[in-house]
């Protein structure tokens, strides 16, 4: 059994990656900013601890990693339509993640992000998503860079429809919709999973049971 801080606890895949990390009887850590969120993450089985990912800095996040095994980042600025969020969440939060993982010692690190964003984007591309897109870019490439044991899962369009706990999984799998459910399977799948350090894959839905395509 190992613990599991989620940073950005309250999300929507994350919500779901506490319920399945309870039952794959792991101990969930949800991070979040607001105490009224603890009522609701207590019940889907997590530890509850309060972290503001922009107004913390890395030694708070390590602070809030204490006794854990794993950072899973699944922080996201949201669709507020702020072009500064994407940057001091999805990027700054991200980074600040990593940096904090490694002053608490905690060597595992699992990043959500978005597929295809090294690609380049249209010129008609709006303003908020290319910052959305620049800042998840940035982030993977940070975490690339560090000595952390990463692993970054880039799902593509997401939707709420039930888990079907079939993917496509891999490098250059092509863009497609996943379940968010099945995105929070994957993450916690990863985990235990030595052969997926160092990796960065696409995820959409498909035809192949999650266990299996990640241990592929």
């Amino acid at each position: 059994m190992s613990r599991i801080a989620v940073v950005g606890g309250h999300g929507q895949v994350a919500q779901h990656l506490l319920v399945e990390l309870r039952r794959t009887s792991h101990e969930a850590v949800a991070l979040v900013r607001r105490e009224a969120y603890r009522e609701e993450l207590e019940g889907r089985g997590a530890e509850v601890r309060l972290l503001d990912i922009e107004a913390d800095d890395a030694a708070a996040f390590a602070a809030a990693f204490e006794g854990c095994d794993v950072v899973v980042f699944a922080a996201g600025g949201g669709g507020d339509g702020s072009i500064e969020r994407k940057r001091t969440v999805d990027l700054e939060g991200s980074l600040k993640s990593a940096e904090g993982a490694r002053l608490a010692g905690v060597r595992r690190f699992v990043q959500l992000s978005a597929i295809d964003v090294d690609e380049p984007l249209p010129d008609d591309t709006s303003d908020v998503w290319r910052a959305y897109v620049e800042a998840k870019r940035d982030a993977d490439a940070a975490l690339r860079a560090t000595d952390l044991e990463w692993t970054i899962i880039r799902p593509g369009g997401l939707t709420d429809d039930p888990a079907t706990g079939l993917v496509a999984l891999g490098p250059d799998v092509p863009r497609g919709e996943v379940t968010r459910a099945d995105v929070a399977a994957v993450l916690a799948a990863v985990i235990d999973v030595d052969s997926t350090i160092g990796q960065q894959w696409n995820l959409v839905g498909g035809d192949v049971p999650v266990a299996d395509a990640v241990r592929a």
